[in-house]
């Protein structure tokens, strides 16, 4: 079951592979992860989070309703029936508009409270003149989440690399235990031919009866490492299914007729689009670090300002025009009115001062290592275009000297069926072989790894994936 659900999985570019076998693309098996791992979509909700948290912050300016209404009545005595309902809106600079009514009866209500029978209104605004002003907590939390947001959106590309770039390296490994299957594969064919040969020359007198054993023996030699190749490759297909889920959250265990694509090289350069520019193409202007970095700095900052804003006093003023008949609008004038001062100022400001310079040397700390994070960056980028250019050359060194390794062996097979050499050399030079054979793919290994490196260092956008 497991087995046909992974083939309609990668039924859009699987291609076959032989009859028994199927190919799985690096570019589709990346899709799929960018798609369907759950640390990914974990990634996807700390945007939504974010954006709850602007929304939240957001509440702050919402225009509010209040309604403040006591009565009290006592041995039948009406003691007061108070009403107070005030329409608010908050805006941007500490400034608040109000619309208010006021209603108040009783035998006992305080003088200060008299209004008209039907009630008075009244209509004006509150400000802070120092404190609050510039910057407040409304303000300075709304601000602080949008850059939050942008924050969160930075982090979850890094996330969302970091993860790509696991399931890279799991498929390299992947496809480099395949490749040493086929190498050992390939060999031990050669030596059951040469075994069957050696035993017939044998038989014939041509050839020494020990030299079966040595052949023999090579022949066991190559299915040992061949089987020790095939667990390999079980073990590294077991690691790949960890990044491979379903939709539902629902784990997938790759199967065993599922092979890598034996043009890796193409694919990795067309889905992680790390070749084919200079360094100088590379900004880290935009890096998602440094993006974050650089939200986290305004964050800070905003916060500094909050706290150089509390440095001043606190100079609460209001002012309300009143009226008993609001539909005439005459009636407004600045004769009648309602207004206060509020004056509050700490004689030291010590509580105010510490603050404001924990603040500026929490800024300073995030802004020596942003210098230090982009500085990082650059050496290691630089590094890794250097490891690619020499990853180049070191390919085209194993190519040659595997292709003279091959060469070698066939000459000394010649010379071992014309009865020039022995089985000691031939399984000498065929050893040689293996090696650079496994050392090719160990180069190409490390090749594709600097590439995903790379393309984890830069957190390059995953579009072609």
């Amino acid at each position: 079951m497991k087995k046909l659900i992974l083939a309609l999985l990668i039924s859009m570019s699987v291609q076959a592979w032989s009859q028994d076998t199927l190919v799985l693309g690096f570019g589709e098996y990346l899709g799929y992860v960018k798609k369907y791992h759950p640390v990914v979509k974990q990634a996807n909700l700390s945007i939504d989070m974010a954006q709850a948290n602007v929304m939240k912050a957001r509440g702050g300016f919402d225009p509010k309703v209040e309604v403040d209404y006591s009565r009290k009545e006592f041995k039948g005595s009406e003691y007061y029936d108070l009403l107070n309902a005030t329409f608010k809106i908050p805006t941007w600079y500490g400034i608040e508009l109000k619309a208010n009514f006021e209603q108040n009866e009783g035998e006992f209500v305080n003088p200060e409270r008299f209004v008209p029978d039907d009630g008075l209104y009244s209509a004006g605004v509150s400000f802070s003149l120092g404190k609050g002003f510039l910057m407040n907590e409304r303000m300075a939390t709304l601000k602080k989440a949008k850059f939050f947001r942008e924050q969160t959106a930075a982090e979850r590309e890094i996330i969302v690399n970091e993860i790509l770039y696991e399931a890279s390296l799991a498929y390299f490994k992947w496809l480099r235990a395949y490749n040493e299957v086929k190498v050992f594969d390939d060999i031990l064919g050669n030596a059951l031919q040469r075994l069957n040969g050696v035993k017939r020359s044998a038989e014939a007198g041509d050839r020494a009866t020990i030299d079966t054993v040595e052949a023999k023996i090579s022949y066991q030699d190559r299915s040992l490492s061949l089987e020790q190749a095939r667990v390999k490759f079980m073990k590294r297909s077991l690691e790949l299914s960890n990044f491979l889920w379903l939709q539902d959250n629902i784990p997938l265990e790759l199967q065993a007729d599922v092979v890598p694509s034996d043009d890796i090289e193409t694919e990795i350069d067309i889905t992680l689009n790390v070749t084919g520019q200079p360094l100088n193409a590379f900004s880290l202007e935009t890096h998602p670090k440094l993006r974050s970095i650089d939200r986290k700095i305004d964050g800070l900052k905003i916060d500094r300002r909050l706290k150089g804003n509390r440095l001043l006093p606190v100079v609460d003023l209001n002012y309300n025009f009143v009226t008993a008949t609001p539909e005439l609008t005459s009636s407004f004038n600045t004769a009648e009115y309602k207004g206060g001062l509020r004056f509050v100022m700490p004689l030291f400001l010590r509580k105010e001062r510490g603050e404001y310079k924990l603040s500026s040397l929490k800024v300073t700390d995030a802004e020596y290592a942003r210098t230090s994070t982009e500085l990082s960056l650059r050496n290691k980028i630089t590094a890794l275009f250097n490891e690619l250019e020499s990853f180049e050359v070191q390919n085209t060194l194993i190519a040659d000297i595997v292709s003279n390794y091959e060469q070698m062996l066939r000459a000394e097979e010649r010379k071992f069926t014309l009865g020039e050499s022995s089985i000691f050399l031939v399984n000498t030079r065929e050893q040689k072989l293996i090696e650079s054979r496994l050392k090719q793919l160990e180069i190409q290994n490390k090749f594709l790894d600097t590439k995903a490196r790379l393309f984890n260092t830069l957190v390059l956008p995953a579009e072609n994936i």
